[in-house]
């Protein structure tokens, strides 16, 4: 399996940047590529188990996925004084839980998943998981089975959507993710989603969110979620022409303008003068 992931080197305020599930470095590239124009370190992270086949992501746990962004964390570190963690879907859930144990200057929530529970996800699906897929995973049953997406696949961009869709049926896994979730991963994601749950009282450091309000894959319950219980300033963001991927959706550029000024607010090297401009951080927009 091929390492897809990426270090930018800038000035020593670093980014780390940390895919969903099923997903890849690339879902990041592009924000990525934002943040090192502002002159930032950046790191975008490849998870433990991704980018392979579904035998490589069921034979890892949260705790190998977590493992992978607290060895990158350490490797981030070594070249900047400072980092902000941002994580996408399920790589959100790792950064905030990354973020409840240690130092961060702020932590940055692109469509936060507790829980898939959009508009295109079939209702019988979110019964069924918290009591079907423990004994599933236990037991090692299906372990090939897989809850596949299905359209709009997390993106209302029509041409973006198709070359993505090309991607995943043509098994490019590293380029566009596996077309669906092993549901061995999704009990995974289930014991990461408690986990972080009962931790966002510890997270004092700044917390950005940005969530589409008519997101397919994850209602926008899941960032406010994070935005009820995080401990420190907070910032909540509404996107209205995107779907679940908002990294490279039709919103990415307010995306991308929304997190470098909440970069540049709260990085440890800002001068007092543009502290001193900041708004009250307990809003939504």
């Amino acid at each position: 399996m091929s390492d897809h992931s990426f270090f930018l080197p800038g000035k020593r305020t670093g980014i780390l940047l940390i895919h969903g599930l099923t997903g890849t470095p690339n879902e990041m590239r592009g924000i990525a590529r934002s943040f090192h124009q502002a002159g930032y370190t950046v790191h975008g992270v490849q998870l433990a188990g991704h980018c392979g086949d579904i035998n490589d992501l069921i034979a890892t746990r949260w705790e190998d996925w977590f493992s992978t962004v607290y060895q990158a964390a350490n490797q981030l570190l070594q070249h900047v004084d400072e980092i902000f963690v941002a994580g996408l879907s399920m790589g959100a859930l790792l950064a905030l839980e990354y973020a409840s144990r240690f130092p961060v200057s702020g932590v940055i929530c692109y469509s936060p998943t507790f829980k898939y529970d959009g508009w295109s996800i079939p209702r019988w699906s979110q019964f069924i998981g918290p009591w079907v897929l423990p004994p599933i995973y236990h037991f090692r049953l299906f372990s090939q089975r897989t809850f596949d997406e299905a359209e709009p696949f997390g993106i209302q961009n029509e041409a973006l959507r198709a070359r993505i869709v090309h991607s995943m049926q043509n098994e490019d896994s590293s380029e566009a993710g596996l077309p669906g979730n092993p549901w061995h991963s999704l009990y995974q994601l289930q014991r990461l989603s408690r986990r972080v749950k009962k931790d966002l009282g510890k997270i004092h450091a700044p917390c950005l969110c940005l969530h589409a309000y008519e997101d397919d894959v994850a209602s926008r319950k899941n960032s406010q979620i994070v935005y009820d219980h995080v401990a420190g300033p907070k910032h909540l963001v509404w996107l209205y022409n995107s779907y679940h991927m908002i990294t490279i959706d039709n919103d990415r550029k307010q995306v991308i303008q929304e997190s470098l000024d909440f970069v540049a607010q709260y990085a440890l090297n800002q001068s007092q003068s543009a502290e001193a401009k900041t708004q009250d951080p307990a809003y939504v927009t």
